[in-house]
């Protein structure tokens, strides 16, 4: 027999464990993916049931990822001190028992409870997110971080793109489903049932999630310092590329919540596609399935090209879009704006870990930092729904425009550590 190099075989066994957390992470991503996308058919349900303006509407994102910012620097803090496994455990339970709330809030008929049962769901998926993003990009050399975050990101995606499909299925109501406009109040309760689900489902993954055994137990991975590690008491708010990608963070999430938000309302108009809620919610599928499509081919992409020229290259991509749905009317223009979503799709894993370059032990702090920034799904969507209250819903979506125009300048040059 031929002995094996020194090292060979433990390297092989850590790789193995490290493919197999890597799976195991994959279904947190399609859950919150699946959990998130489920909002933008709530914006449409409870506007027509509680006789909500857009900008009222629009506290459902305000709460949902209002969250994140309530909830990212603390829980950040809290996966430093109890690892991410732990903190993976306590999200799953967070994020059920808010979706079990959705049961007396459809009880009550109180869009007020309904806002304090989704507040609660987020903070679960922020604590979710806190701590498997950096989990994932521990997982693995550090030049690969990007491509390996996509791969997860893409079925995240999936979940985004069956969400809408689900939610237009049972949570819509059944006049809305025949291609009336009549509403009745009582189908309210039409969302127990998904949610209980839900609940459940995330309860159970928790129990599981609790049993395994992840390669990495705390937040300080593989303990390796990046060249030009901050050590423990550098200032993370002096790397201009860490505030710069938060910044980041804040619009891409502000950009793509809000068309998602107002996607259904906009496939609508008269002058767009005239769509009933029901089909323009099956619509909504192919604008997150466009993300999760980009996520799959761009963690390929991005082992030959630099993420930030890919980023920038999207986002202007992006942008065009927009413009030009803007610009012209009818169907074509329903097919730019849902064409966003491929734009879309590597720019949260991208962004994040070009954000994250070169801090080392720092990365769990930051990624708080990082996940606090998408509050920017909370304010943007309300901000952009003011514009369609005062201005007219198609020009509402010059609000994003500006977004991927910041996203441009980091891919270029924003994102370099200095």
């Amino acid at each position: 027999m031929t002995p094996h190099p020194p090292g060979t075989s433990d390297e092989g066994s850590k790789q193995g464990r490290f493919a197999a957390s890597l799976v195991v992470l994959t279904s947190l991503f399609f859950m919150w993916g699946l959990i998130t996308s489920l909002n933008d058919i709530l914006v449409p349900h409870f506007k027509a049931i509680f006789t909500l303006s857009y900008v009222q509407a629009m506290l459902i994102q305000l709460c949902f990822f209002g969250a994140y910012f309530v909830g990212s620097l603390p829980w950040g803090y809290l996966v430093e001190r109890v690892g991410y496994q732990r903190g993976i455990v306590l999200g799953l339970l967070l994020a059920a028992l808010g979706c079990f709330a959705f049961y007396p809030a459809a009880s009550l008929a109180s869009y007020p409870v309904f806002l304090g049962a989704l507040f609660v769901l987020a903070l679960g998926i922020t604590l979710l997110q806190v701590a498997a993003n950096p989990c994932v990009a521990n997982l693995g050399p550090e030049d690969s971080a990007a491509s390996r975050l996509n791969l997860t990101q893409a079925f995240n995606s999936l979940g985004t793109t069956l969400g809408p499909l689900l939610g237009s299925l049972l949570i819509l109501p059944v006049a809305a489903r025949a291609g009336s406009d009549v509403v009745i109040p009582h189908e309210i309760h039409t969302v127990q049932g998904p949610y209980l689900v839900l609940g459940a489902v995330l309860a159970a993954i928790a129990l599981l999630f609790s049993r395994l055994r992840l390669p990495l137990t705390t937040a300080s991975g593989d303990d390796r310092d990046a060249p030009g590690d901050l050590g423990p008491r550098g200032s993370l708010w002096r790397q201009p590329h860490v505030v710069l990608g938060a910044l980041g963070i804040f619009v891409y999430v502000g950009a793509e919540v809000s068309i998602g938000s107002f996607l259904v309302s906009f496939m609508a108009e008269p002058t767009i596609a005239h769509l009933p809620a029901s089909a323009a919610g099956r619509y909504l599928s192919l604008y997150w399935g466009g993300a999760m499509l980009g996520r799959f081919v761009g963690s390929a992409v991005l082992r030959k090209i630099k993420p930030g020229r890919l980023l920038a290259g999207n986002a202007a991509l992006a942008m065009a879009l927009l413009l030009l749905a803007i610009a012209t009317h009818g169907s074509a223009s329903m097919w730019m704006v849902l064409a966003v979503g491929l734009c879309n799709s590597i720019m949260f894993p991208t962004i994040f870990t070009l954000a994250l370059a070169r801090l080392g032990k720092r990365s769990g702090e930051a990624s708080g930092a990082m996940c606090m920034a998408i509050v920017g799904g909370a304010v943007l969507p309300v901000f952009m729904g003011f514009v369609a209250d005062h201005v007219g819903l198609v020009t509402a979506f010059s609000v994003p425009v500006v977004c991927y125009a910041y996203i441009v300048h980091y891919g270029l040059v924003g994102h370099v550590p200095r």
